[in-house]
């Protein structure tokens, strides 16, 4: 490996890998980004999540990528409903990238002289995968026309 990765990095990531494994989300090396891929089953639909370690940095990330793109009439709605959505989010925050309209979910931890354990990796993703799939019925509704941000947001924290 490179002499500029910290030997810290090296085992965060061994770790994520057994943990994932582990806990059964069977998951699949992305080689070149130091991270691994791997699907969610959600009671309102299958998400794709991507748990990467930043090697260099010292730190994890963890995305949960959303099974549909805003289309780009509806970003502008989409930006509003992510916004309401990260207001008061405690663990975590929505992203939507204006270029594609792709919307994640993204959880990260900083382990920079700290040993990335089982449970820390655990807490970032669970909430994660949780709130994308308590969100995903608004984000459809707003992305599909049948609901504004507002009526989405509402029925969703009611």
């Amino acid at each position: 490996m490179n002499d500029n990765i910290p030997e810290n990095s090296i085992r965060a990531l061994e770790t994520l890998r057994q943990f994932l494994e582990e806990d059964e989300w069977y998951p699949q090396p992305l080689e070149d980004l130091h991270a691994y891929r791997a699907v969610f089953g959600g009671s309102n639909g299958e998400t794709v999540c991507i748990a990467q370690i930043k090697m260099e940095m010292e730190q994890f990330l963890f995305y949960v990528v959303a099974p549909v793109k805003a289309p780009e009439e509806k970003r502008p709605a989409v930006a509003e409903f992510i916004t309401r959505a990260n207001y008061g989010l405690r663990i975590g925050n929505f992203e939507m990238d204006y270029r594609d309209g792709e919307v994640r979910y993204k959880s990260s931890l900083d382990f920079e002289g700290e040993i990335l354990t089982p449970g820390l990796i655990k807490a970032a993703i669970y909430p994660a995968v949780y709130t994308m799939d308590r969100y995903l019925p608004g984000l459809m509704g707003v992305i599909y026309g049948h609901q504004s941000p507002g009526e989405a947001i509402a029925e969703i924290e009611g």
